[in-house]
């Protein structure tokens, strides 16, 4: 399974090979991808990228302070996007927390480089190889004998590779303002969804739910045996609530009174 690793500045480069690496001893059955090692010298740079993102399985994309805005890694992100569901787009945050992206690089799942964190990454990908997954023992007892490592090499890769340039944080109020919109788009596909549901539940209620009530509510009345609310409360007896098992006696009562009228008429 290829596993494509995406990076952009030399900081994001140390961290995108040194994932590149740890993946592949971690996880042996994978096969990460990464530009740096993996295009051959005379080999069309923008193609090669291009053919190898309709072929992986997974992307995990470095993102920095410095580069989560550049060009390169949206466009590498957004062609990850196309092929996968969104659950198999990782951004990996070197120095960013969550709340310092905006869309559309905050739609995906986020690996902080913390162990717990990192363990759902490894998770992910395994589960992404189908028959050749490790069972999730094995892989937890891999895990943490590689974990060391990679926390060690991952500080020291920070280390030798600070920021190119300093990039002041991202305004509360940009913040506050994308929560608001976030919350009001929210709230209007529940209400689509909500408006929804009960079309669907009318529906069911008058052409399922009143069928065959009804029609056993004309044959008790047609047997004159039975009263109005003799006849409602046997509804009742059966688990329909009692105000709508009133109102559909009544209901019927009203529709053989016109259907009997205009019977009339037409004679």
């Amino acid at each position: 399974m290829k596993i494509f690793v995406s990076w952009s500045g030399q900081r994001s480069k140390a961290v995108a090979e040194l994932i590149s690496d740890w993946l592949k001893c971690v996880i042996q059955a994978s096969q990460p991808w990464i530009s740096t090692r993996d295009i051959d010298r005379g080999a069309i740079w923008f193609s090669e990228i291009s053919d190898k993102l309709k072929d992986v399985s997974v992307g995990v994309v470095c993102l920095t302070q410095e580069n989560k805005e550049k060009p390169w890694i949206l466009f590498e992100t957004g062609a990850l996007a196309k092929g996968l569901t969104t659950n198999r787009v990782c951004t990996f945050l070197i120095d960013l927390k969550p709340e310092d992206l905006q869309d559309p690089l905050a739609q995906f799942n986020h690996t902080l480089p913390d162990k717990g964190s990192v363990w759902e990454l490894t998770r992910t990908i395994n589960d992404c190889l189908g028959d050749k997954a490790l069972d999730e023992r094995i892989l937890r007892q891999v895990f943490d004998t590689y974990w060391p490592q990679f926390d060690k090499n991952f500080k020291e890769a920070i280390d030798k590779n600070p920021p190119g340039e300093v990039i002041p944080p991202r305004p509360e109020q940009d913040i506050l303002a994308e929560i608001l919109s976030n919350t009001r788009s929210l709230s209007h596909r529940i209400r689509d969804l909500e408006s929804e549901v009960h079309f669907k539940s009318r529906n069911i209620n008058e052409m399922d739910f009143d069928r065959k009530p009804t029609l056993e509510i004309l044959k008790m009345l047609e047997s004159g045996k039975y009263s109005e609310d003799e006849i409602a409360k046997y509804l009742v007896d059966y688990d329909m609530p009692e105000s709508y098992a009133s109102d559909l006696v009544k209901k019927t009562i009203l529709n053989k009174k016109m259907a009997f009228r205009k019977n009339n008429a037409n004679k």
